[in-house]
């Protein structure tokens, strides 16, 4: 069954794709729940000039999701957990290096940063979903408060 997504759906795709999807799926899940709706020919219609008309938005989007993407390849970030003998005390989470990352000035949601799971004191890399074309790779130190 294909339907037109409103929303992105992770592993499924993006807001305005048209996806091809088992139709309980479509009719249990994603229709209900206001993630997408019914691929009908004056639909398709609607979303192809809907497309057009927003194509140069999305230049505008993208450009700025780049220029972001490069100033995060620059920002050294240094994370503080209590330690013991090189181990953490719980983990550093997503929200704990959005929060680092808003204090130098970039505001990006805990839920656009893919993070490994942390329980060492080291260095690491992140990845943060700034487009679905554009993702940054963030390098960080986890060192021990003292």
């Amino acid at each position: 069954m294909e339907v037109i997504l409103i929303k992105d759906v992770d592993n499924l795709g993006y807001a305005n794709e048209i996806v091809n999807v088992r139709p309980g799926y479509a009719n249990n899940f994603l229709i209900p729940q206001g993630y997408a709706k019914s691929a009908t020919a004056s639909a398709k219609k609607v979303l192809a000039e809907n497309l057009k008309q927003r194509a140069h938005k999305d230049a505008k989007i993208l450009a700025d999701a780049e220029a972001l993407a490069a100033k995060l390849a620059e920002v050294a970030l240094i994370l503080k957990a209590k330690a013991e003998e090189g181990r953490i005390f719980g983990s550093v989470t997503s929200a704990d290096l959005a929060a680092a990352l808003s204090d130098k000035g970039f505001e990006i949601d805990r839920k656009n940063i893919v993070l490994e799971n942390i329980k060492k004191l080291g260095a690491y890399e992140a990845v943060v979903k700034l487009h679905k074309d554009v993702k940054a790779t963030i390098k960080f130190d986890v060192i021990a408060e003292e």
